[in-house]
């Protein structure tokens, strides 16, 4: 399925259907899950390690890297959206509370095209 066609609640019961299958919900405490978590965006990250950023985007266009940081990205993913479900966390209102600290701490007439 693709973004359009699946929800977040239904995300989240393939993460935890996985999960359940192989008894791992035992492991899946906050500690772990968030170093998983880490260590997974870190292997994202090494896979651009000593590029410049155009040839990041030039990697990016062709299939074996690309393949890869699909497959990384979805680990991210997959680990985030575990301790989103371990830790009773509701994604959705997680990630609009944010946006919205965000928008107070970053106001767009300082930030807008620059950090």
């Amino acid at each position: 399925m693709k973004d359009a066609e699946i929800t977040l609640d239904q995300l989240k019961a393939l993460v935890e259907s996985f999960v359940a299958e192989r008894d791992w919900a035992q492991f899946h405490n906050p500690k772990n899950l968030s170093m998983a978590l880490a260590i997974e965006a870190g292997e994202l990250m090494d896979l651009f390690k000593w590029m410049t950023p155009a040839e990041c985007e030039q990697k990016m266009s062709t299939d074996g890297i690309r393949s890869e940081a699909k497959d990384e990205l979805a680990d991210v993913l997959i680990y985030a959206i575990a301790f989103a479900n371990r830790n009773e966390i509701d994604i959705s209102v997680a990630v609009r509370d944010k946006l919205e600290k965000n928008k107070q701490k970053y106001p767009i007439d300082k930030f807008r095209g620059h950090f």
